[in-house]
């Protein structure tokens, strides 16, 4: 597996300088769109304007071999009180104006799901819909626990998640011909690594709780998990 892609993050960080925050994420094995939420980038706010995000302009005068870029899922965002026909319409136009013009050789897209397990809502049929309309390839972000065998019979290939909190090793339907970006804080968090997986920070980095400066530690601290299993 050496020289393999596979470092990436989830995609909001602390910065509020834009072209700081794309260097900052073209440091990665996989590049990602960054969102600045103190620039007003959080999920519920660009959602009303698709396609507004701070570091956009900035990150299309790059061309990668492979990007990842994100969005707020379906289900999410109908339990903020969007209806189906809204969602569908919103998450479509912001996808669509943050791929205009960017050049990629394969694109990552993840819809990110926060609090899936929590939704009662028929996401996959909304996923399926979201992922046919773009060249992409599909994952889906989910922070909290849920009932992963949903996720390992649904339209994404990849499934990121927690894997500092929760195992998925232990699901029937485990794996399921998907890949899976693992998010750690140790490498002890990795439990079943295969070719395709990708490695991330647990969530975001957007979070009061995170400093610019904290950025450098942590991408050195998934660059030194990827050093331990590539060995």
């Amino acid at each position: 597996m050496e020289n393999k892609l596979v470092i990436t993050q989830i995609g909001s960080l602390p910065f509020e300088d834009a072209k700081e925050a794309v260097e900052y994420s073209l440091k990665h094995d996989i590049p990602f769109l960054p969102e600045l939420p103190k620039k007003g980038d959080a999920m519920l706010e660009y959602i009303k304007h698709p396609g507004r995000l701070s570091c956009l302009a900035e990150f299309k005068k790059h061309a990668f071999r492979k990007v990842k870029v994100q969005c707020i899922g379906p289900a999410t965002l109908m339990l903020s009180g969007y209806k189906e026909d809204e969602v569908i319409e919103k998450i479509y136009s912001h996808i669509a104006a943050v791929l205009k013009g960017l050049e990629a050789e394969e694109i990552i897209l993840f819809l990110d799901e926060p609090a899936l397990g929590h939704s009662g809502v028929d996401f996959r049929q909304l996923w399926q819909a979201l992922f046919a309309s773009f060249d992409v390839i599909p994952g889906i972000h989910v922070c909290g626990n849920m009932d992963w065998d949903l996720l390992f019979d649904s339209a994404a290939q990849i499934i990121s998640f927690d894997a500092s909190q929760y195992e998925l090793t232990k699901y029937s339907k485990y794996r399921s011909g998907k890949n899976i970006a693992w998010g750690v804080e140790k490498p002890e968090d990795v439990k079943d690594f295969q070719e395709g997986d990708l490695l991330t920070l647990p969530c975001g980095m957007g979070t009061p709780v995170y400093r610019q400066e904290d950025c450098e530690k942590k991408l050195k601290q998934l660059q030194n998990i990827k050093e331990g299993i590539m060995k």
